[in-house]
């Protein structure tokens, strides 16, 4: 199988999001002196006029721009943090994977970022654009042994500070230098990466590192009122539950990492899997569409069908088959199916690989579809 990319092929722009989880002491029902461990996940609506996913509740987060990987950074981050890894921890060796993306252009400047630092400012930035919260640390701190982390207490005149850097994504550095802080880049924990499934000639393609930053307590949230029109607090269960009854709009990569954080049962649970899974770096999921019959399947690395093949990168598989049928033909399943807008079957059998987790398999009831 040939997993590089071809002449003409769709070109590709590198995101970032990072999923902020906070812990939530709300008194239990049965025992109010003690609350419970729980956690809540950020999401926010994107405004119904947006291009790209309208409508959608997501992660905070956006396109990367070139100021987030500008050597510009280098002053501030300094004299504490320094290249190549500015208190990162050593350099994860990962193997090539599929596919065999382009690697992001330096432009030019050899004193340029690394992708893992660039891919961190670029979520800080566009969290503080769409939701008004900083993650920032005071320059002078050190990064100190793993602990929960706090978002910065919001500075005077944060509107104007959001419409410049909404503006000119280089302001986000003069905010930083204004305030003598760094983007608190340490706290934000390899999760995943996703990579847009071909849909249509053309079509907007990204390829998100997913980012995940454990909370110690929920943050004030200002939407910005013009990319995001509200947001809400959820736990995996509450969000799951609200897309089922259409409450909300989730896309297949947002749902599948709800599910999957679904597995821990407190934020200490999540935040300690995070550091003991850190030197393994985050697993990247490039979903091949398979249109069937009744439905729409999107297959995940590991799943019997799924074909490291360049030319699905640019093409859909599909079958005159029905879902149903498909299903009772395999046994090797890391895949969605999607029945419709607000109906996803998750079918997952394969063990992860090293010491990532894949969400439990969760099928919907037959009255929903």
């Amino acid at each position: 199988m040939n997993g590089s990319l071809r002449p003409h092929a769709s070109s590709w722009r590198r995101a970032a999001t990072v999923v902020l989880a906070a812990g939530w002491a709300r008194p239990s029902p049965a025992v109010p002196s003690l609350p419970p461990e729980g956690f809540r996940l950020l999401l926010l609506q994107r405004s119904g006029s947006q291009g790209f996913m309208p409508g959608a509740h997501v992660f905070p987060g956006g396109v990367q721009d070139t100021a987030d990987r500008s050597a510009d950074w280098l002053r501030l981050f300094a004299p504490h943090h320094r290249p190549p890894r500015f208190g990162l921890g050593p350099a994860r060796s990962r193997p090539a994977s599929f596919p065999g993306l382009p690697a992001a252009a330096a432009d030019g400047d050899a004193a340029a970022l690394p992708d893992d630092v660039a891919s961190r400012i670029c979520a800080i930035r566009e969290t503080f654009e769409e939701a008004g919260v900083l993650l920032l640390r005071p320059r002078a701190a050190l990064p100190a042994a793993p602990e929960l982390a706090r978002a910065l207490a919001l500075p005077p005149g944060l509107d104007a500070w959001r419409d410049r850097v909404r503006r000119d994504p280089r302001h986000f550095l003069s905010l930083c230098a204004h305030l003598d802080c760094t983007p608190d880049i340490w706290a934000l924990q390899d999760w995943a990466g996703w990579l847009t499934p071909f849909s249509r000639p053309g079509g907007r393609r990204f390829d998100t590192a997913f980012f995940l930053c454990c909370l110690s307590e929920p943050p004030p949230v200002y939407p910005d009122l013009t990319e995001v029109v509200s947001c809400q607090w959820s736990s995996p269960s509450e969000a799951t539950e609200s897309f089922i009854s259409k409450e909300i709009w989730l896309a297949p990569p947002q749902f599948y990492e709800i599910r999957r954080l679904g597995n821990f049962s407190s934020l200490s649970d999540l935040h300690k899997f995070c550091l003991d899974g850190a030197s393994e770096g985050m697993e990247r999921m490039l979903p091949i569409t398979f249109v069937t019959a009744d439905a729409m399947l999107q297959l995940l690395p590991g799943d019997e069908l799924y074909l490291e093949d360049s030319e699905f990168l640019e093409t859909v598989m599909s079958s005159g088959k029905k879902t149903e049928e498909i299903m009772k033909e395999g046994k090797t399943f890391h895949r969605l199916v999607l029945h419709s807008r607000h109906v996803y079957n998750l079918h997952v059998t394969i063990q992860s690989k090293y010491k990532h987790v894949y969400p439990k398999t969760y099928v919907i009831s037959k009255s929903h579809l």
